[in-house]
């Protein structure tokens, strides 16, 4: 089984961290969420969520991926955050799988993973130096990377994650459950 993390910082988007968790898990995948400071983690917009484990516990060979939720402030927490920072180095170090969608990837620049050819959130891409910013896509890939959006792209992003780790059936069976024929 496929296992990811998903770090969630103080003022995270809830839209996505919500989709990302729910649709990896329909699709058989584990995921398992870190804290940065307290165990309930307060969204951007009031929503709280109760998460797994503390940063400090994670063993990257544990994790498959890893993929940030966007949101302000809580993307830029995990940018600023020297743990953060160093899984997101060993995971592509390691060649594993590393997403961020909206205003995450600024993350990723920081801790010098992303790679040409990405997408985010409007204006972010400003932010970065990386080359190679879409506005065209939903979800960018570029080679472990995998980028998204925002908030509208969260399930389509979801649902490319699971097809990436789980396989084209059990895509094609959670988008069309889901009804999500636009992604």
């Amino acid at each position: 089984m496929a296992t990811v993390l998903v770090p969630l910082a103080e003022g995270f988007e809830e839209i996505e961290a919500v989709s990302i968790i729910d649709v990896l898990r329909r699709g058989g995948i584990e995921v398992r969420t870190a804290y940065l400071f307290n165990r309930e983690v307060n969204g951007a917009n009031g929503i709280t969520i109760l998460a797994n484990t503390k940063i400090d516990n994670i063993v990257v060979e544990e994790f498959d991926m890893i993929v940030l939720p966007g949101g302000m402030p809580g993307a830029a927490h995990l940018r600023d955050d020297e743990r953060v920072q160093k899984l997101l180095k060993a995971f592509d170090a390691k060649g594993k799988k590393i997403g961020a969608i909206c205003a995450a990837p600024i993350a990723l620049e920081q801790a010098g993973v992303l790679k040409e050819g990405y997408t985010c959130y409007p204006s972010y891409d400003q932010q970065i130096k990386t080359s190679g910013f879409t506005d065209k896509e939903k979800v960018v890939q570029s080679g472990n990377i995998l980028t998204s959006r925002g908030p509208g792209t969260a399930i389509c992003f979801a649902l490319f994650i699971v097809k990436e780790l789980v396989g084209e059936e059990t895509y094609k069976q959670i988008k069309a459950g889901l009804l999500a024929d636009y992604c």
